[in-house]
This record gives structure tokens, C-alpha cells and sequence, in this order.
């Protein structure tokens, strides 16, 4: 077909000129030498000498683990150091009555000394409140101590406040146990009470409070949750110490019809000072 083209269009299907020799650049395998194969028998006796010049090295997987067993014991003997100055008792800068104090955790770090008492004071007179700070950058660790005036009044923030909702976060409550409790151990130098950071997902403590126990889902239904009244509306102040608890002369919801039954052995049927009560008796 390309012979009937007019010679305008046969210069386009002209064939291109062949490539330039180029030498290789390395000779023919076949035409190589290539180095002769010899016996190791001459080397073996060798292998039987140890030589002063010789340095074990070191695997990766053998590193990781001597770094992670210094890391450890390093952090055992500073645990060690820190536990040997921490004398609670002796610290002026707590509060004044151990038993009268409420421990406050997992609080939002903008919280502040208004919205604790705003939040508290339902259950009793407040002496004092600190939120304790990072002593380097003064700002907030996210839990307080809350010192009430009387011990019942604290007892009752400590059955109802546990899981309160503040500034988005549910908080937990306990009691002091550094000076109530002997031999016990803040979190940072390895004691601690909870199961939130105990493991992976599957291990740690999902909801939020204080661990549940079987008396609390005794009383709280299948799912082990108590109503701690979440909404401050809706809650009533405590008989004990709240001002405004008659307020209209009746209580506005049924759960001071409960607690006005169970008197002061509310808290001790559900063994929640079972062992608050014991270490105070040392």
C-alpha cells in the first residue's frame, strides 16, 4: 500500500538509521577466568582457637531488652528514693482532718476552687479546698482534697458524688488513705487504687467511678451502675449537713425518702467503709 503513497507521505514511513556500535564494556563470560575454587580443610584447625581480638556484638532484640531491665531498675530505685521522703503525715500543706477530707479525681483541668464548692457544698459545711498543682508549670494534675466540717457530711459526698459530671468529665471520689490507711501508696510511686491504666483496652476499667463491687450491683440493678444523681438539680441536699435539704418543707425527690430509711448505716449496708472503718480503729 505504502508504494501508492505519494513521496510527501512515503517520507514518513522511511526507516530510521541503524544504531552506532558501541564496544562492551566488560569481556565475554565465556572468554573470562575466573578464580579457582580451593578447600577449607586448611582453615578448620582455626576454628578451635579463640582469639584475644574477638568482641561479641550485640542483636537488636538483646539491646532492646538490657535497655528495657535498666529502665526498670532505675525506675525501682528512684520509686525507692521518692517513697522514703514521702512522710504524708508531716505535710502541713494537706488539710487539716484526715477523715474529714474527700479525695476528688479524674477532674477537668480547667476546674477551679468555685466550681468544686459550687458542686460539694450540697453535702455539708466546706472548711477548705486544694486542687492539687504540678509544682514546675502550676497547673492543674486533675484531682483535689476536699476537707468537710464534719465527718458525716463527707461520708455522704463520698456514697453520692462518686461519677458527678464536671466541666464534661465524670470525676471519682474517695477517702485520704494517705493518712488514714497504713502502708498505702500514691499511684506515682506505685500504689494506687483502680483499673484504669492496668493493661491494654481489653484489661483496663471501661466506666467511669470506683470499681464496682458485688454489694453496689446488689443494689444497683444488672448493670452494676448506682445513681449517683448526676444532675445537680435534681439531686437534694444532704439531711446532715446540706442548708436548703426542707427546703418548702419536703424533700423534692424520693431519694431522700431512702436515705431519711436508712439513717447513718446507709453507707455500711453497702460495705463502702468496710475498710475506711477498719484502718481507723489503728
Amino acid at each position: 500500500m505504502t508504494d501508492k503513497l505519494p513521496p510527501n507521505l512515503l517520507k514518513l514511513f522511511a526507516p530510521r538509521p541503524p544504531l552506532p556500535y558501541a564496544p562492551p564494556l566488560d569481556n565475554d563470560p565465556g572468554n573470562k577466568r575466573s578464580p579457582r575454587f580451593t578447600g577449607l580443610a586448611e582453615f578448620l584447625p582455626s576454628l578451635n582457637e579463640n582469639s584475644s581480638q574477638f568482641q561479641p556484638t550485640e542483636t537488636l532484640m538483646q539491646k532492646k531488652a538490657r535497655i528495657a531491665q535498666e529502665k526498670k531498675i532505675e525506675q525501682e530505685q528512684r520509686l525507692k528514693n521518692q517513697l522514703e521522703t514521702w512522710k504524708p503525715n508531716e505535710d502541713t500543706t494537706l488539710t487539716g482532718e484526715a477523715f474529714n477530707t474527700l479525695f476528688v479525681g479524674r477532674l477537668s483541668y480547667d476546674v477551679t476552687e468555685k466550681d468544686l464548692r459550687h458542686e460539694f457544698d450540697l453535702f455539708g459545711d466546706i472548711k477548705s479546698i486544694h486542687i492539687i498543682q504540678d509544682k514546675n508549670t502550676n497547673t492543674s494534675r486533675g484531682y483535689a482534697f476536699i476537707e468537710y466540717e464534719r465527718e458525716k457530711d463527707m461520708k455522704a459526698a463520698y456514697r453520692e458524688a462518686d461519677g458527678v459530671r464536671l466541666k464534661g468529665r465524670r470525676v471519682v471520689v474517695d477517702v485520704e488513705r494517705g493518712r488514714t490507711q497504713k502502708g498505702w501508696k500514691p499511684r506515682r510511686l506505685g500504689g494506687g487504687l483502680g483499673n484504669t491504666r492496668k493493661g491494654g483496652k481489653d484489661e483496663n476499667q471501661r466506666h467511669s467511678g470506683r470499681e464496682v463491687s458485688s454489694s453496689r450491683q446488689e443494689h444497683s440493678g444488672s448493670n452494676g451502675y448506682h445513681d449517683n444523681g448526676h444532675n445537680r438539680e435534681s439531686r437534694p441536699r444532704y439531711a446532715g449537713g446540706g442548708r436548703d435539704y426542707h427546703r418548702g418543707g419536703r424533700s423534692r425527690s424520693p431519694r431522700g425518702q431512702r436515705e431519711r430509711h436508712h439513717g447513718r448505716d446507709y453507707g455500711r449496708e453497702r460495705g463502702y467503709y468496710k475498710d475506711y472503718d477498719r484502718h481507723r480503729r489503728y
